[in-house]
Parts: structure tokens; C-alpha cells; sequence
């Protein structure tokens, strides 16, 4: 058994060889969430200052305008830079950040769920409240309109807003700070290696 196992484990740590696809995936599965982010502020970016200005509806930051545009600046950027695997250590730092001060500003008071549940762990009094909603909207629809059409592409359901999303985006931007763009698919490695490859022969 224990012969066994030890060869499962030579197995595994064989997979070493493609490790650079786990940052691949990483890389490709967030920027076109943060492209798509960053021109939504871009293109307005009037009411996305004020968003952040504002205390009563909006974050009420300080210097909004500046904020407004470091954090457009920055997935724009981001998402460019995560495609093509460069700088991907550095620019996913102000992105982690950006994802930090969203969850904590905006989703926190929503608790964890993106989606409203009834029931489950992170089940709360507010999705409680918003599956209630959801179910007479279900029998006012069915009643009164063509519910079959309007779910024939999915179901429908409540948007809870909570940190799920901007947390996950968060963990992942932190495991690139960690592990980088990944080996061959990336900028960052045949920088790296031509410039190794460049201060080798100078002292040679």
C-alpha cells in the first residue's frame, strides 16, 4: 500500500513539468472579468467619481476622482498586462487592493452570498428575506406573464451582492503575487530569461 501510494505521489509531483498552466488559467480567467470592469467605469467615469464621492449612496472616499481613476487605471491595465503575462506580480498587487477595499466598502454589509439562497451555511436574514421576494415575483409572473419565456435561458434570482465574487477575486490575485505569470506562456518569463541570459554573458 504504502508502495503505492508513493508512486501516486511521484505521479503527482510529475505534473510539475505544466505547473505554469495553473497561472495560465488564473490569468485568462481574470482579465476579461477586469477588462469589463474597468471600461464600465471608464466609459462612465463622471458617474463613477461621484460614486465614490458620495457617503450617502455611494463609498464617500477621499480625493474621488484620484481613486476613481487609479482603480479604473488599474483593471484596464491589469486586465492587459494578466493577458500577456507582464508585470503580473506587480499589477496584481493594486488589484488585490482594489478587491480588498471593494469587498470591505461595498459587499461586507451584504455578508457573503453573490446570490440570494434561503438556506445553506452563509444563508442570511437577507436572503431570507430577498427568496421570499423572489417566490411571489415567480407566482406574479407566472400569473401574469410568460414565464416559460422569460426562464427558457435560466432562472431567476436575486442579486445579494455579497464579498463571494470580490473575495475569489482576491485570493486568486494573491496567488499570482505569490507564483508570478508562469513559465513560457508569458512575457515575464522570456524577459526574465533574456535578461539571465544577458548578465551571464557580460560576465563571462
Amino acid at each position: 500500500m504504502i508502495r503505492l501510494l508513493n508512486k501516486l505521489q511521484d505521479y503527482m509531483e510529475s505534473a510539475q513539468a505544466i505547473d505554469f498552466l495553473g497561472p495560465l488559467a488564473l490569468r485568462l480567467y481574470l482579465a476579461p472579468i477586469l477588462w469589463m470592469a474597468g471600461i464600465r467605469k471608464l466609459e462612465n467615469f463622471d458617474s463613477t467619481v461621484a460614486w465614490f464621492a458620495n457617503s450617502e449612496w455611494g463609498l464617500g472616499l477621499p480625493m474621488p476622482t484620484l481613486m476613481a481613476g487609479l482603480a479604473t487605471g488599474s483593471e484596464v491595465l491589469g486586465a492587459v498586462f494578466l493577458l500577456f503575462g507582464f508585470a503580473v506580480r506587480w499589477i496584481s498587487i493594486p488589484l488585490f487592493i482594489t478587491m480588498v477595499v471593494a469587498a470591505v466598502s461595498v459587499h461586507l454589509k451584504n455578508g457573503w452570498l453573490a446570490i440570494s439562497e434561503p438556506t445553506g451555511l452563509f444563508a442570511s436574514d437577507r436572503t431570507i428575506a430577498a427568496a421570499g421576494r423572489l417566490s411571489r415575483a415567480k407566482e406574479i409572473l407566472q400569473q401574469h406573464g410568460d414565464y416559460d419565456w422569460l426562464t427558457e435561458q435560466g432562472s431567476l434570482v436575486i442579486l445579494n451582492n455579497g464579498v463571494e465574487f470580490a473575495a475569489t477575486y482576491a485570493i486568486m490575485l494573491l496567488m499570482l503575487i505569490f507564483v508570478g505569470a508562469g513559465r513560457y506562456l508569458s512575457l515575464d518569463y522570456w524577459i526574465a530569461t533574456s535578461f539571465r541570459n544577458s548578465r551571464s554573458a557580460y560576465y563571462r
